[in-house]
């Protein structure tokens, strides 16, 4: 059995095998590179099972067994309030969505504040993650687990002030250098998702990958984990008037169609696929046009609020993005868009930067060698892993785009 880890960071590679089964396998270690976009004369040689993973934003792990994907894993030591802990929600959806498990490790709380002072609190995790990540599981039957990054939250709920590690905003990293950054391995959180882990390991390396994925949501390490998830969404208040939900209206689909056969004429209609769909949810940021948090956020509203099967087509209501505040025009069934802060100049601009990275516009006697497997593989592909994270997302996971100047949809 031939074992590969993809790493972002190498320290956490080493930290995830040190303390897992993985470390009696032999192991192969390998860089992951997060796009075209980014990592131009690398990325095209990730064999193609790494590149379905990486459609929509790169994990900062994966591990495979025998060319075929285990489980990835997402880490973070931001601040969780608000959309904060959506931010990295399109990457745990694009591995779940190929039906790889997915671990999520995020703190419960983070000091913040520079000085010990009467201002200085735990800023708290958004709980509505929980009940994302729950709908994922419903939809592709497949883990999607959060572990806390350990943190003295716990100890100190309170008194921010008396952590021990006020310096690293109450957090607990490793203290070996070897996994500098890392989170605290003994820490009870952490041994929990180290054996669950192991689970994945044990039950791929018996039923093999494909046959495990379908073993593995009858295990009970995997179910008594999900149950604390919705444990903390309840315990936590958590409730869907909660951001980034707060931040969305539901509106009849007509209005919105009313809204956009502006740009109909004799010789085209919008199609089908949103008027399929009697109401539509629309997310509004009063901002100018720009990635995160947004991505994260606009993938999770889709599990929250609209998502019923494993596509973007099987939606019980659209889902429409507005760069600034909407509203409802009952008498002429339509709506209005307040605001001047986001434009669709800026959503193209950002397209025609990416379009540089394109290779497909070049004569064959025009290519270095070393650019002629990145050209085939846009050949492939198009430009699709050429573009931004926040641009692959968006024209993912939203039905139309609305800006104050101008708007994008899809017909199918």
């Amino acid at each position: 059995m031939n074992y590969r880890v993809w790493y972002s960071t190498e320290s956490f590679a080493d930290y995830i095998i040190a303390n897992t089964e993985l470390s009696k396998k032999t192991i192969v270690k390998k860089k992951l590179f997060e796009s075209d976009a980014n990592n131009s004369k690398e990325f095209h040689t990730l064999p193609d099972h790494i590149k379905q993973i990486l459609y929509l934003d790169s994990p900062d792990l994966i591990v495979e067994l025998d060319s075929e994907p285990i489980f990835s894993i997402e880490v973070s030591t931001e601040a969780g309030t608000g959309h904060n802990v959506f931010q990295r929600f399109g990457r745990l959806a694009a591995s779940v969505e190929n039906n790889v498990p997915t671990f999520y490790i995020y703190p419960e709380a983070k000091i913040i504040g520079r000085v010990k002072n009467s201002t200085t609190k735990w800023d708290k995790i958004n709980p509505l993650v929980f009940q994302a990540l729950t709908d994922v599981i419903n939809i592709y039957k497949i883990p999607a687990l959060f572990y806390y990054f350990p943190s003295d939250f716990q100890t100190y709920p309170t008194t921010p002030t008396s952590s021990p590690n006020f310096a690293t905003k109450g957090l607990l990293f490793e203290k070996n250098r070897k996994y500098s950054g890392c989170p605290l391995s003994s820490d009870p959180e952490m041994q929990l998702m180290f054996s669950a882990m192991n689970e994945i390991i044990d039950v791929v390396t018996k039923h093999s990958v494909i046959k495990g994925r379908t073993e593995l949501q009858g295990k009970r390490i995997i179910i008594d984990r999900i149950n604390f998830m919705s444990g903390e969404y309840a315990s936590k208040g958590g409730n869907l008037q909660m951001s980034p939900l707060s931040a969305t209206i539901k509106i009849p689909t007509t209005y919105l169609l009313n809204y956009l056969k502006k740009h109909e004429s004799s010789k085209y209609q919008i199609g089908e696929l949103m008027k399929n769909r009697k109401e539509t949810i629309v997310f509004q940021m009063d901002a100018k046009f720009r990635g995160d948090p947004y991505p994260g956020a606009l993938a999770g509203i889709d599990y929250l609020l609209c998502r019923e099967g494993r596509t973007f087509e099987e939606r019980k209501y659209n889902l429409v993005m507005a760069w600034c505040e909407v509203e409802t025009d009952d008498i002429n069934k339509t709506i209005k868009l307040k605001g001047t802060k986001g434009k669709v100049k800026d959503f193209v601009d950002s397209v025609k930067k990416c379009e540089k990275k394109n290779l497909l516009r070049k004569d064959y006697n025009q290519l270095k060698n070393s650019e002629i497997p990145r050209y085939y593989m846009q050949v492939r592909y198009g430009s699709m892993f050429s573009k931004v994270k926040h641009i692959r997302i968006y024209s993912y996971f939203a039905d139309a785009i609305l800006f104050p100047d101008g708007a994008l949809w899809r017909d199918a």
